[in-house]
């Protein structure tokens, strides 16, 4: 490569912000574009979470965490205890 090939290129204050702005505005884009998926599927496994707890979905793979059942038992215990017989 000779000399003359290499042409020297000045880019101009204007154009150094304007690639800056380009880029800043790619990576909140990017950003959010991340934060919305991650919310969701947090929001989605919470709610997944939520409702097994209470009994509304199923048991996953035979694994009981409803508690509802358990929380009704112990109200009945307290109140037949509480009530005169």
């Amino acid at each position: 490569m000779s000399s003359t090939d290499l042409t020297m290129t000045k880019v101009t204050k204007a154009e150094v912000q304007e690639m800056i702005d380009d880029a800043i505005r790619q990576h909140n884009r990017n950003a959010s574009i991340i934060s919305m998926t991650l919310g969701i599927i947090f929001l989605a496994l919470f709610a997944d979470g939520f409702f097994r707890v209470i009994g509304m979905i199923p048991p996953f793979l035979g694994i009981d965490v409803s508690i509802l059942s358990e929380v009704i038992d112990r109200v009945k215990e307290e109140v037949f205890r509480v009530l005169p017989s």
